[in-house]
């Protein structure tokens, strides 16, 4: 497989990052990217932030008046992406994560923080690649069974059903 090159950052003080976590990242987007048989070198940047931050964000390019769990920002369509001309990677966008919510969250579940952010990543990088599961109910399914099938790639099934509500 191409380099894939994950650059993730740290923009909040809330939840403190545990050990391993930016390497399930990065296995995260290789096993996606794997998955989705994507070609080529690829780059991805993922941005851990607050509440605050990601309200904000979900305010500005959203019109949603309130935090979320994840945001995804893609950088290309219908297969086509801006290359970044020192590498040649193809540039995917930018994954923005809610620790505070992906901690509410895998404490709502039941689950790790590990998986949680794992399913968030999975989820944000089928995105980056042009999945949209507020479409049609059919793309919801197909794009829950993906996230499903990666992160039991990676060791970290489901250990409980999910509910979806008209908010996801």
């Amino acid at each position: 497989m191409e380099k894939i090159r994950v650059i993730i950052d740290n923009k909040q003080k809330n939840v403190k990052i545990p050990t391993g976590l930016r390497m399930l990242i990065r296995r995260c987007c290789n096993a996606v990217l794997r998955m989705e048989k994507f070609e080529g070198p690829a780059e991805i940047s993922v941005t851990f932030v607050n509440n605050e931050q990601i309200h904000e964000l979900n305010r500005q390019y959203r019109g949603k008046d309130m935090p979320t769990d994840v945001l995804s920002f893609p950088m290309g369509e219908n297969g086509v992406y801006d290359v970044n001309h020192d590498t040649g990677a193809k540039i995917l966008g930018d994954i923005v994560i809610s620790m505070e919510k992906a901690v509410e969250q895998a404490k709502r579940y039941d689950h790790s923080l590990e998986r949680e952010v794992g399913y968030l990543t999975a989820h944000s990088m089928l995105h980056l690649l042009g999945y949209d599961h507020e479409t049609s109910g059919l793309d919801r399914v197909r794009m829950r069974e993906k996230e499903e099938q990666i992160m039991t790639q990676l060791g970290l099934p489901s250990s409980s059903s999910y509910v979806l509500t008209d908010e996801e």
